[in-house]
């Protein structure tokens, strides 16, 4: 059995709203879920950009708490 381990991707909308999408690792494989909608994907290759790119897309958090001004 592979170790999992599993990271976060978080943004907030213009509402002050948080948004996480766990990525969880296994071998090469990731699992992306979202928190907010249930929306999955398996991802192998840029979990983190695909995590992005749906948070920005599907729920318009854009502001990165890591980011520079923070």
């Amino acid at each position: 059995m592979l170790p999992t381990t599993t990271s976060r991707v978080r943004r907030w909308d213009q509402h002050g709203r948080e948004h996480v999408i766990e990525v969880r690792k296994a071998g090469v494989q990731r699992q992306l879920s979202c928190g907010t909608c249930g929306w999955r994907r398996k991802a192998q290759f840029l979990p983190w950009l695909k995590a992005e790119e749906h948070l920005a897309r599907e729920h318009q958090a854009t502001v990165d708490p890591s980011g520079p001004g923070s």
